[in-house]
């Protein structure tokens, strides 16, 4: 150990003082490393001067692999429990993934380049609660990360009577047309308020299905169907694209 430490330090062309500048002790302490007195080495110290001199700590210690304790890190890893080897597998995942396809020099992977935002226009708002259709009239454009290859319409939900299928604030995309059969997702108008909903024609009229099945403290659901009929004021805007 003592002849490895010496010999590299000659090879870099360091001094005593050199090298001790770079682990933080003084030159006295690594002319004793040099003669083997490292028995209350610390571990810190061990780490700086295998970087200084671009050695392994195990050449540091005088040990070879059959040295090396036992216990490996596949039975160390089958002795944890399961939250903790998912821990272990996730930050183990992480450093494969670095050191495959590279750190910063911070040790951090370095960021991929952002996806060109799209802007789209935005027609109006869809709603549990209303919201008015601007009738082919774009109220605002909004940058989205990407869109249909074919779409007429686009409007942003507010609530969340359609979560988790569309979330309050999300973009969805509409293919203008009266044909939408039961059991798909529409944009309708009712009394002119806007929708979004799952909707089923019954007879003479129509039933609209929120996909939100949240209840309150008593079970009654926050978002029960609701009808529109012949009495009403119905548009169909079209069919949300899935």
């Amino acid at each position: 150990m003592n002849e490895i430490i010496k010999m590299k330090r000659l090879e870099k062309n360091m001094s005593l003082e050199d090298v001790g500048k770079l682990v933080g002790v003084g030159k006295s302490t690594v002319r004793k490393w040099e003669n083997g007195m490292i028995e209350n080495m610390g571990r810190d110290k061990i780490v700086a001067l295998s970087k200084a001199l671009d050695i392994s700590p195990i050449d540091i210690l005088g040990m070879s692999e059959k040295d090396l304790p036992k216990s490996s890190i596949e039975s160390i890893y089958n002795q944890l429990d399961q939250p903790r080897k998912t821990k272990v597998y996730n930050f183990a995942d992480r450093q494969l993934r670095e050191q495959k396809y590279g750190v910063a020099d911070s040790g951090k992977i370095v960021p991929l380049k952002p996806r060109k935002k799209i802007p789209v226009g935005i027609y109006g708002r869809l709603s549990a609660g209303g919201g008015a259709y601007n009738d082919k009239s774009v109220i605002e454009t909004v940058e989205v990360d990407s869109v249909p290859s074919k779409y007429d319409m686009a409007f942003v939900v507010t609530g969340d009577s359609m979560y988790p299928t569309f979330e309050d604030g999300e973009v969805v995309f509409v293919n203008e047309t009266q044909d939408v059969f039961n059991g798909q997702i529409a944009a309708i108008e009712i009394n002119n308020e806007a929708f979004i909903k799952k909707i089923y024609l019954e007879g003479k009229r129509m039933r609209m299905v929120s996909l939100n099945v949240d209840t309150d403290k008593n079970g009654k659901r926050l978002y029960p169907d609701f009808y529109a009929d012949e009495c009403d004021n119905l548009f169909v805007i079209g069919r949300v694209i899935m």
